[in-house]
């Protein structure tokens, strides 16, 4: 068996046929600038190979409903074991999808509650109880020697022959509402729906009467199709069902099986909201977001149902497991399930994420929570001989917990398999066994590797990422930091989600970073209620808005742009020219040109996704697809525009001697010197300059691009928009893909707006961001309902390193220190 992953000629993207031997059994790190092609060698290429593998060895007939992947652009790939992906942004965004269902936890939940669960009537919230006739005869005879005993059976219809047909069977008194009358009495029921029970026997509880008593259950039971009243005579009465049945509405209750707490099954689901939770853009007010049937949340375990567990953070769940007491009958029955379901809890809440509840939407979850928690589910698996490849995994990770998430990374190896971790994080690099750098730069500049070896070697090598991590090139704390102009957005009473009706003033005018752990309620604060908030306010629209007392300071704010982490959209039809708007004005500039207004062309006609302006024969994709049916289709060069998209008479249209496909071919820095002339265009263009993504082609399909240049796109869509001063900036982790030397470019982007009049307000965990900010407001000081949500402190990076109960201040203490030593010192991310 081979020790290493051989790789030769891959050339996949911006890779410049490189080859490489991959050791096995250990932790290997693809470092790098972005866009150097540390996800083409990651996914495109190994990955890409080992699902390719995997697909070729299921059956024909099988593969069509499974996804198809082409063979990669590489000569050679050997000893490749079976893979895993863990990657930003991979898991379902399906609405039904939770935390709950996409780590298996919530389908034990539903074996336990189908195996010991308690039902309740979901209308009058008795309990119901169903035995076997030996069980019934098992509680009677437990009763105290000498108690009187009637056993009565209800009877659920009033038929006029109802009466005369029980005397005719033998019968000789009935209770009827509560009075006991005799069968040879003329009896006239003075309501509709009365209460009736036969007598079907008395007796003495007594060593002996035990086959009488069998026998009159089973006699009491055939006549009321399954119930039996025992009324112990000057004590209490005893409800039994050999069905399961409400004794007081008689609600019948179905068969209780997991599917019955399936919010994704017709068993299981509310009928109004169809499982959602939400009902025409609301709560569902059937089942108050739930997303069950009312039978489904009656099924209770010591008085909790499926749907308040599921409710709980992680480590409150854990903890109700902990002291779960049940019967030992049912914990025979329970035990391995719930031993289960507390290992899986376990693993997650090692990735510190025990404030998430198994009822979050997946839909919610930051990037990082959403991998931590995929990564958790894999170390519960207890697989072997893997091939594990993660993107980021230390993505919205506070540096506190960066150390855990390293730990269960090594248990990872420590069981056989191997970890190919594309990653920027200093402290996830040396803590590695083999590291790859990619590089040097990005873009055409990149796809080479320019160090291979142990993390020793790279605190010795002369490449970007070795100056990083050895501390030869940092970023240097700000020479001062601005305090606006006296101006403050306040926000009073913030209470959504986990905040504890806390009072947050951010000064105008500055940088200022909201900080803490995961958990602590940054993105509550600033997404949920901070963003909607100023959007009603100055554009008049009705976003729903988080729990708060008071907002103050709108009017110092004209405009108000928040840049997020959800994806952007991955068409092929989409670039960066086209997502950023840049294309627009390039289309104008085209049908102003002579030949073009000869022709009559409007913007329109240079755009390969309309008629008249894309390819006819391949419809402005320039490939042609190939379906292969059950093989990966094929995708050819279009020889009627051979791969420009767009049709000839389009073409024939230039611009200084390049028509539209030749721009759309050139880098943004390419572009910028061609376009010198044309400030409009210019401006745009500089600010992908800014962004450090010159390298990238202005037509290139925005699927290609990396985590982090997709989100620094997004920035740049943003920021071209024309600005007058006092907008306020809204960041959620802008930091996320990007390696020191990007982290640097994006600083003095964003200094460069707040000197233009602007605020800007980031949410990140990232170290170099938080030092270099004028302001900071620390949230927690842990994370979820109970720890999570306070005010922990506000102020200076120096004010903030000040409090000693303030995690960030403890690790902003050792960067600034160290820098004070050294101006260039290494600086941690996370």
């Amino acid at each position: 068996m081979m020790d290493f992953i051989r790789i030769r000629g891959a050339r996949e993207h911006n890779l410049k046929d490189i080859s490489l031997d991959i050791p096995k059994n250990r932790i290997v790190v693809i470092t790098g600038p972005s866009g150097s092609g540390k996800s083409s060698l990651a996914f495109d290429i190994i990955y890409r190979e080992a699902y390719r593998r995997y697909i070729e060895a299921i059956a024909l007939h099988k593969r069509w409903a499974m996804e198809q992947m082409g063979r990669p652009d590489v000569d050679i790939i050997e000893g490749l074991p079976p893979a895993i992906c863990i990657k930003q942004w991979e898991a379902s965004r399906n609405p039904r999808s939770t935390v709950g269902t996409i780590t298996d936890i919530y389908d034990y939940l539903r074996l336990l509650f189908s195996k010991v669960g308690k039902p309740y009537c979901p209308n009058c919230s008795k309990e119901i109880s169903f035995y076997s006739v030996q069980e019934m005869a098992d509680q009677i005879m437990s009763l105290d020697a000498g108690k009187k005993v009637q056993l009565l059976a209800p009877i659920r219809e009033s038929h006029p022959d109802l009466f005369l047909r029980l005397r005719r069977d033998g019968f000789i008194r009935v209770r009827v509402d509560g009075e006991i009358i005799s069968l040879d009495e003329d009896i006239n029921l003075s309501r509709e729906n009365p209460s009736i029970e036969v007598i079907v026997d008395r007796l003495i509880i007594k060593d002996g009467i035990r086959k009488r008593l069998v026998d009159s259950i089973e006699l009491a039971l055939d006549i009321s199709n399954g119930l039996l009243l025992v009324d112990v005579l000057q004590d209490k009465e005893l409800f039994f069902s050999k069905r399961p049945i409400c004794y007081e509405c008689g609600f019948n209750l179905p068969d209780i099986s997991p599917q019955l707490f399936s919010f994704n099954n017709p068993k299981g689901a509310c009928p109004l909201c169809n499982g959602l939770g939400t009902y025409k853009g609301e709560l569902c007010p059937e089942c108050n977001g739930t997303r069950l049937k009312p039978i489904s949340r009656h099924i209770k375990i010591n008085e909790m149902s499926i749907s308040e567990l599921s409710s709980m953070p992680l480590e409150a769940l854990y903890h109700f497991f902990e002291k779960l007491d049940l019967p030992e009958k049912e914990m025979v029955i329970a035990e391995k399930i719930i031993k289960e379901i507390k290992r899986r809890i376990g693993f997650i809440i090692e990735m510190d994420l025990g404030y998430i509840s198994l009822d979050r939407a997946v839909t919610t979850l930051s990037g990082g929570e959403e991998q931590r928690i995929r990564l958790a589910s894999q170390l519960s698996s207890n697989l072997s001989g893997i091939l594990y490849i993660m993107d980021e995994p230390t993505i919205g990770l506070h540096p506190r917990d960066t150390e855990k998430l390293i730990a269960s990374i090594i248990s990872l190896r420590s069981v056989g398999n191997t970890l190919l971790i594309v990653e920027h994080d200093p402290d996830m690099v040396l803590s590695s066994d083999h590291v790859i750098e990619m590089g040097p730069g990005a873009g055409d500049k990149g796809g080479n590797i320019v160090f291979q070896g142990s993390p020793k070697g790279l605190l010795k090598a002369d490449t970007i990422t070795g100056r990083y991590v050895s501390g030869k090139r940092g970023i240097r704390l700000p020479k001062r930091r601005k305090r606006g102009a006296g101006r403050f957005l306040v926000i009073k009473g913030a209470r959504e989600h986990n905040l504890k009706s806390i009072d947050v003033a951010i000064p105008l005018g500055t940088l200022t970073c909201i900080t803490g752990v995961s958990g602590s309620g940054k993105s509550t604060l600033v997404g949920d209620i901070i963003y909607p908030a100023l959007v009603n306010r100055l554009y008049k629209a009705q976003m729903k808005e988080g729990r708060y007392k008071e907002i103050k300071g709108v009017e110092h704010i004209n405009r108000v742009v928040y840049v997020d982490q959800r994806p952007i959209a991955r068409s092929p039809r989409s670039t960066p020219a086209t997502y950023t708007g840049l294309f627009s004005h390039i289309r104008n500039l085209f049908s102003m040109l002579p030949d073009a207004r000869v022709r009559g062309y409007k913007p329109s006609r240079f755009s390969f996704n309309v008629e008249g302006g894309g390819c006819e024969v391949c419809k402005g994709e320039g490939m042609i697809r190939v379906e292969m049916d059950f093989l990966p289709d094929l995708y050819i060069m279009c020889e009627a525009c051979n791969g420009k998209r767009f049709n000839r008479d389009v073409l024939e249209i230039r611009y200084k001697g390049m028509n539209i496909a030749d721009v759309l071919d050139m880098t943004a820095e390419q572009a910028l010197l061609f376009f010198e002339n044309m400030p409009v265009i210019r401006n745009k263009l500089a600010i992908f300059v800014d962004v450090g993504l010159g390298y990238i082609r202005l037509g290139q399909p925005v699927n290609t691009l990396s985590g982090g240049e997709a989100q620094r796109l997004k920035l740049i869509k943003e920021l071209s928009k024309r600005g007058r001063g006092m907008t306020l900036y809204i960041l959620d982790e802008p930091t996320i893909g990007l390696h020191q030397s990007d982290i640097e470019h994006l600083l003095n982007l964003l200094r460069r707006l707040v000197n233009m009049g602007n605020s800007v307000i980031i949410v990140e965990h990232n170290l170099d961001v938080i030092k270099s900010s004028d302001y900071i407001i620390d949230l927690g000081p842990e994370g979820g309902q109970e720890k999570g949500g306070y005010l922990v402190g506000s102020g200076t990076p120096e004010e903030l390193a000040r409090i000693s109960h303030s995690h960030t201040g403890r690790f902003l203490r050792k960067i600034i220190a160290q820098v004070w030593q050294n101006p260039f010192s290494h600086q941690t991310t996370c």
